[in-house]
């Protein structure tokens, strides 16, 4: 072993109780010691995703948020409304660890040689309780970051950058050309906007307020349609029928948004076809396809179907895809991140931090936002 590193770290972790609360709070753990094939890392940095808030908060009202005790000690609590239980019931009684991923140094490893071969080495790292102050992994899963990142520059190396580049091969895989995505001006969605334009993709990037489309034409995005405009369908069914796009990917998952987008696909489509199928008893024989990969709206779908019969709508999640693509595919993906992650997978963050400030409930409230343009990134060994 590298280091005898025999404390304890911080962790924060979410309990739902029984009788219908939340709570957050830290826990002291013991620093783990890596086995012979893991690395253990010094978290840094971990970013607060989307993903990341319905296992920290779920369902709770934050309008009932307390706090009980001070500093590393203190506890909040949330109600949950009781006809919201029933979606929490499994993780009941649990204080499950939070924080999908992040990045760090490694300082101490197992006895085979490739762990021993990362100590010292900056790491990016996915798997779950990230917002802690140590985590161990298995070494073969950390991805080397170059020398000249810092933990800052890697901890969203995984969610959005693999996520943006899965949205990209999704496409490829079943057959489309272009895709739309919604809620472009996230950090995400400019990273898709940097993919699509260096691979030669054409992206129909819907926003919903206009400084948010400047600052996705100021990246170079081309095609841009803000939802909230008068003309929206038709400026959308002109790019769609420039672009031939017909796979989207939606981030807002509730109201009307994802039906708006079929329909004005089955127009293009139409259109594209100089309205040979236009009176197809079924409509348009062009699949036209949506997946739902977040929830910024968590109202019903609402699908009014004018789009014929050739269409889908489904989930999208990153696991699944990586899943299919296998490993070395996945290898090649994660390569390109680190490679790029100045550029390309650059991520912005509006505030930093400590594990401390998580529990406050003003801060709760301001990331819980999931405001477009605003990351926060947990810095775990920073002071409270």
């Amino acid at each position: 072993m590298t280091n005898g590193n025999q404390g304890v770290g911080l962790q924060l972790r979410s309990l739902v109780t029984q009788s219908g609360e939340l709570k957050l709070s830290l826990a002291k753990v013991p620093i783990p010691r890596p086995a012979a094939d893991e690395v253990l890392v010094r978290v840094e940095a971990s970013p607060i995703n989307p993903s990341d808030l319905g296992l920290l908060l779920g369902p709770a009202d934050l309008s009932t948020l307390k706090v009980e005790g001070s500093g590393d000690a203190a506890v909040v609590t949330a109600k949950i409304p009781p006809q919201l239980m029933r979606a929490v019931a499994p993780r009941v009684g649990e204080a499950l660890p939070v924080g999908n991923e992040g990045a760090g140094v490694v300082v101490e490893a197992g006895a085979d040689p490739a762990a021993q071969a990362l100590v010292g080495k900056t790491v990016a790292i996915l798997g779950g309780a990230m917002y802690a102050q140590y985590r161990t992994v298995k070494a073969a899963e950390a991805l080397v970051l170059h020398a000249d990142a810092t933990p800052r520059d890697g901890a969203s190396c995984f969610v959005n950058p693999l996520t943006a580049l899965g949205m990209v091969g999704t496409m490829r895989m079943e057959g489309h050309s272009a895709l739309v995505h919604t809620a472009a001006a996230s950090n995400l969605g400019q990273m898709l906007v940097k993919i699509c334009a260096k691979d030669g993709v054409d992206l129909v990037n819907i926003v919903r307020k206009p400084d948010q489309a400047e600052l996705l034409r100021k990246l170079g995005a081309k095609h841009v349609v803000d939802s909230s405009r008068p003309d929206f369908m038709e400026t959308l069914i002109a790019v769609l029928t420039e672009t031939g796009a017909t796979i989207a990917f939606d981030a807002i998952g509730g109201g009307e948004l994802a039906s708006r987008i079929l329909t004005g696909m089955e127009v293009a489509a139409n259109a594209r076809a100089g309205g040979a199928s236009a009176a197809a008893r079924y409509g348009s024989t062009v699949h036209k396809q949506v997946y739902i990969y977040g929830g910024l709206d968590t109202g019903p779908t609402v699908l009014n179907r004018a789009y014929g019969m050739a269409w889908g709508i489904g989930g999208w999640l990153l696991t699944y895809f990586i899943q299919k693509i296998g490993p070395a595919e996945a290898a090649r993906l994660r390569q390109r991140v680190a490679d790029e992650l100045k550029t390309t997978f650059a991520s912005r963050y509006t505030a930093e931090i400590s594990l401390e400030d998580a529990l406050r409930p003003d801060v709760i409230r301001a990331y819980n936002r999931k405001a477009t343009g605003e990351k926060f990134l947990v810095v775990p060994h920073k002071a409270g």
